[in-house]
């Protein structure tokens, strides 16, 4: 076996052996100490340090990974995590000031990508030309132009590129897509998606906005392919709050519940959404919605459904809701539990000359774990198992469970969401030019 790392993944890449297949004992059959994967940490991010370290640090020694390096546009947040890295591995880590420089290192493999939300589509595409497998955080891209260039270069680069939809790893959310893909929960007539928290310092950072200053990091870099404009502290660490930087509640929320729709029904996007809200309660500046209701229409001429997404930040018991209705009852991914509540009863069925259509109970947790939905996704089971699932995949050189195609879909249902937020019309998409249209024009920030 060759010492060089990308030989390596070029013969495992002919291996029959799917990822589910690999078991500790046979990692340790055919990993070398040199055959170790090199990562490297774009974004020292609140979100890498307490998620996505924690689930990389799961398995990275059965599967033989290692970081070697952490690229940050800001001074403070590159040595610390510099520092953090050096603790937690017992090696040097190279602290990059931009991912130029870190593309320089030799024989790195694959990157993690917690910037934000804007960047993560270009973060992508220099990765990928780069010769970089990645995962890659949710929103995948928050403008067509970002979506379609970042889809391209991914499948142009044939690399492994896991998006950061964590439910793709539920086993859960598996046994719920079976259910439905099967035909035995029938037509998909409505599904209801919440999101709701009371978190007054939800995406504020103000103790970090009170210690960034411009000299200490690379403003312009930062803006990427955003129209430029004075440096402003709260958009570089709180730009949840600020478009065009993010789009707030779809991004990076409604993003990973209608990607559950998307897999379950096997459609790729909405035909139309229209949305409703406003900064109400939270009034700090911010120009996102601090609430949102946005209303889908699904399907094709044949079988249609509604998709609902609402999303409060001022009251909310961090438990996000999925329920999905049929006409013999509903799939509830808060219970895990398919049961006959709403389905047509006799008397209605009746009354009509029908049969009642009801669904039998069902717990799909007895073929799988219930994994909590919770807000705050830091360090949970899913998130580990979604990054196990990737770091198999570099091995394998198998498709993960959350491939790029799922980013480009649940992308669109977010800019299409996102147009119509800022202009009050319902929004469409045009399949020839795959653009996001509003009143017969492109959508543009």
């Amino acid at each position: 076996m060759s010492h060089s790392r990308r030989d390596f993944i070029k013969k495992a890449s002919v291996v029959t052996l799917g990822a589910a297949a690999f078991s500790a004992k046979s990692y340790a059959n055919i990993i070398g100490a040199n055959d170790r994967v090199r990562v490297g940490v774009v974004g020292f991010s609140d979100r890498f340090r307490q998620s996505l370290f924690p689930a990389f640090q799961n398995h990275y020694q059965e599967l033989n990974f290692d970081i070697v390096a952490v690229s940050d546009l800001w001074k403070k947040r590159r040595e610390e995590g510099q520092a953090f890295l050096k603790e937690k591995f017992g090696h040097d880590i190279q602290a990059c000031v931009n991912n130029d420089e870190l593309y320089k290192i030799k024989d790195l493999d694959a990157v993690i990508i917690s910037t934000a939300d804007f960047q993560h589509a270009l973060h992508t595409i220099e990765a990928v030309k780069a010769g970089c497998d990645t995962y890659t955080e949710k929103p995948f891209a928050e403008t067509m132009e970002d979506n379609r260039a970042a889809f391209k270069a991914v499948k142009d680069s044939k690399k492994i590129v896991q998006i950061g939809s964590q439910r793709r790893s539920g086993k859960n959310y598996h046994a719920a897509a079976k259910f439905i893909k099967e035909g035995k929960f029938g037509p998909i007539v409505m599904v209801e998606l919440t999101w709701n928290v009371n978190q007054p310092g939800r995406w504020r950072r103000p103790a970090l906005v009170a210690e960034l200053r411009e000299q200490d990091t690379d403003w312009k870099r930062f803006l990427l392919n955003r129209p430029f404009e004075a440096f402003d502290p709260r958009k570089y660490l709180e730009y949840r709050l600020f478009w065009p930087y993010s789009s707030g509640m779809p991004g990076q929320w409604m993003s990973h519940q209608i990607d559950t729709v998307h897999w379950f029904s096997e459609l790729k996007h909405p035909r139309s959404v229209v949305a409703n809200g406003g900064v109400y309660f939270w009034k700090d500046g911010r120009k996102n919605w601090d609430t949102t209701t946005a209303v889908f229409d699904y399907g094709d001429d044949k079988q249609g459904f509604q998709v609902q997404f609402t999303s409060r930040m001022m009251n909310g018991d961090e438990n996000p809701a999925e329920i999905y209705y049929s006409n013999g009852g509903e799939l509830n991914l808060n219970t895990n539990k398919v049961s006959a509540r709403g389905g047509l009863k006799e008397g209605p069925a009746a009354a009509m000359n029908m049969k009642p259509n009801l669904l039998a109970d069902l717990d799909l947790t007895m073929t799988a774990e219930k994994v909590v939905a919770s807000a705050n996704t830091g360090g949970d089971a899913l998130t580990s198992a979604h990054m196990r699932n990737w770091m198999e995949c570099v091995r394998s050189r198998q498709q993960p469970n959350a491939p790029v195609e799922a980013g480009y879909s649940h992308s669109i249902a977010t800019i299409m969401t996102n147009a119509a937020v800022r202009t009050g019309m319902k929004a469409t998409f045009d399949e020839k030019t795959q653009e996001v249209m509003v009143g017969g024009k492109v959508f543009k920030y």
